[in-house]
């Protein structure tokens, strides 16, 4: 069992712990368990940090992308509107790899709910 690399097990869906495939289960949901090692994937909760990232990454490129088309082409109002697709598929294809850059981080690191030392 090889630990895979933070950029192939973000792109490609594997275990942090072992590398096999299967760390979702469905588009963006993670499985339950890892099939090969048995590491639990409900253990470490990414919450909503990466649609966060995402979201504020995306809409930065389409931003920056409706205003340069607009100053350069000047187009009608409608042409704007093929950025609301281009923002929904760059959210939705992002998703994944996103969620499996913080979970793999999260357990690289043992995250955990923060404590107060005394």
């Amino acid at each position: 069992m090889i630990a895979p690399t933070l950029a192939r097990a973000s792109l490609k869906g594997l275990c942090p712990r072992c590398g096999s495939p299967g760390l979702f289960a469905g588009v963006a949901r993670f499985a339950d368990r890892c099939r090969s090692c048995g590491l639990d994937f409900k253990s470490s909760d990414v919450g909503g940090g990466p649609e966060v990232f995402l979201i504020l990454i995306v809409g930065t490129i389409v931003v920056i992308g409706a205003i340069m088309v607009d100053l350069r082409y000047a187009p009608p109002w409608w042409v704007h509107l093929v950025w609301l697709p281009v923002a929904a598929g760059l959210t939705i294809a992002g998703l994944r790899v996103a969620k499996a850059a913080l979970f793999y981080q999260s357990y690289r690191h043992k995250a955990g709910e923060g404590r107060i030392v005394k």
